[in-house]
């Protein structure tokens, strides 16, 4: 054990984690403390210097740069739930709280159940009363999110964390520390549901590239913190421990124990753990027993959208996009990119020996299966039919006006600049994917961009409708792909133009004119 703990700091010496060299810098695996000196001003007093050059008065920032700063952590900051929780673990009180509807010896009694059935020290005191009690008074709506999103997720930690045989329960960790959005990105680059920095998520197998984020992807990621929560458990020989290192490094967890005299159980060091890391097992053990007595506490478990077992992958043959796959299966792309949230620009690429793979729903899994050679064909064409001119240089935070286009849809310009269909939505206040030609969007880019008016557009002609002219109802489970497939000589793009159309949802009943031939 003691040659295993040496070459675990060894390891994290050099870097692959992340425990301290200094006990004034108490870094986390997620969290860094805000700078000691205020960032517009630069003190010169550790400077060697002669004393006679050094400024009477501080020395200024370059304001303008100062404000790019500013906007840039905003920008990293802006994740509201996840936010939230990040700041109920590193604000939390225990402060007495007015709860009547849980009675101490109720809860008391639950927890002596909870102990029973779970490896973890599910003890009562009043500190773990009061965080329980604060969060179900003050943060219900939050919780009820998360354990309607629960339903989706949960299954697939589980059977990673039975098949690496550890406690289920660890599954309530992604509570605390993403508040269960696989997006979520902390402020020093820690992202997706088990919050993995880069270098760790590197060591344990997860793929970071430009197009391509496996910390977010639920089911590796997950794999990659049941390992490296089995390897920590290996070390300390205890769960709580165990949680406690995995938030802030085992660097810090042992010089607690030193510091506390020598004692291993975590409620004795948790005065000399980084405030942080003191929150850290009360909350997950206040997420596990509300998780647990949901009901009991008033929460529905509310059936999510998806259930994980209603929905299949498929590898992908070609590189494709999450709209392009929306347009060929009627896939709404909100459902396309919650189902895959490791594809950071919502494309899949193709590269020889890796396996990047498309979750769908299975009545759309089975359509796409069905009809993958017309579908790759299709996208081919797609690609090749798009302008490739240099990119334009823009300030990501200048807002443009854009104007909708004959066969324009929210995802080929949210892929045009960079950002996300809901963005699009939130900026413009619209409440469905249907757009209007004309009609004017705000849009914050996030990427260099092109003049959207292509050169081959301008110079080619709307095929007219004209000739033998037939009228198509819509049936359920229609797309305009699917409907182009069944009249030669159609595109997606011929049926868009004949009938008006600028998004890709179509709806039972709908009439739409095709010209045959």
């Amino acid at each position: 054990m003691a040659i295993r703990f040496i070459k675990w700091l060894f390891l994290c010496h050099i870097g692959l984690c992340y425990a301290q060299t200094a006990d004034s810098v108490q870094t986390q695996k997620f969290i860094t403390k805000a700078p000691l000196v205020d960032s517009n001003t630069i003190t010169l007093q550790s400077l060697e210097q002669d004393t006679d050059s050094i400024p009477k008065t501080p020395l200024k920032d370059h304001e303008l740069a100062s404000k790019f700063d500013e906007k840039w952590f905003e920008e990293l900051y802006s994740n509201h739930m996840f936010d939230t929780i990040y700041k109920s673990v590193t604000n939390l009180t225990y402060d007495d709280i007015e709860y009547p509807e849980l009675h101490t010896d109720t809860l008391k009694a639950r927890l002596k159940e909870l102990d029973a059935r779970t490896p973890f020290n599910v003890e009562y005191n009043p500190s773990l009363e009061s965080v329980i009690k604060s969060y179900l008074k003050n943060r219900r709506e939050l919780l009820q999110r998360m354990i309607t999103l629960s339903g989706f997720y949960f299954p697939m930690f589980e059977y990673e964390l039975d098949k690496h045989d550890l406690p289920l329960e660890i599954k309530y960790l992604a509570v605390i520390e993403s508040a269960l959005k696989p997006r979520a990105k902390s402020r020093v680059g820690a992202t997706g549901l088990w919050q993995f920095m880069f270098a760790t998520g590197k060591m344990y197998g997860l793929d970071v590239s430009s197009y391509v984020d496996e910390r977010c992807d639920p089911i590796k990621s997950t794999e990659a913190a049941a390992k490296y929560l089995s390897k920590l458990y290996e070390i300390f020989g205890d769960w709580d421990l165990a949680l406690a290192s995995y938030n802030s490094g085992p660097g810090n967890v042992t010089k607690a124990i030193r510091r506390s005299g020598g004692y291993k159980n975590y409620w004795n060091i948790r005065h000399n753990l980084p405030r942080e890391t003191a929150g850290y097992l009360p909350a997950f053990l206040a997420n596990m027993y509300i998780f647990e007595y949901a009901e009991a506490h008033g929460f529905k478990r509310i059936k999510p959208e998806f259930a994980l077992i209603e929905t299949d992958t498929i590898r992908v043959k070609h590189m494709i996009t999450l709209d392009q796959v929306a347009e060929v299966t009627g896939t709404p792309i909100e459902q396309l990119q919650f189902l895959n949230p490791s594809y950071k620009l919502d494309i899949i690429p193709f590269i020889k020996d890796e396996n990047y793979v498309l979750r769908l729903p299975k009545e759309a899994a089975g359509v796409f299966v069905n009809n993958e050679e017309a579908i790759y064909a299709f996208v081919k064409e797609e690609f090749a039919k798009r302008e490739k001119p240099l990119p334009q240089f823009f300030n990501a935070d200048d807002r443009i006006r854009y104007r909708v286009r004959s066969g324009d849809y929210l995802g080929k310009i949210a892929r045009m600049y960079g950002v996300r269909v809901s963005q699009i939505k939130q900026w413009n206040g619209l409440r469905s994917n249907d757009l209007r030609i004309g009609q004017r969007l705000t849009i914050y880019p996030r990427k260099p961009y092109v003049n959207p008016v292509s050169t081959v557009a301008a110079k080619t002609s709307a095929k007219p409708l004209s000739g033998d002219i037939i009228t198509y109802t819509v049936k359920s489970g229609d797309s305009l792909w699917s409907i182009s497939q069944k009249f030669p000589g159609v595109s997606v793009q011929n049926i868009k133009d004949w009938n008006d159309i600028s998004g890709t949802r179509l709806k039972p009943g709908m009439k739409l004119k095709i010209a045959k031939g």
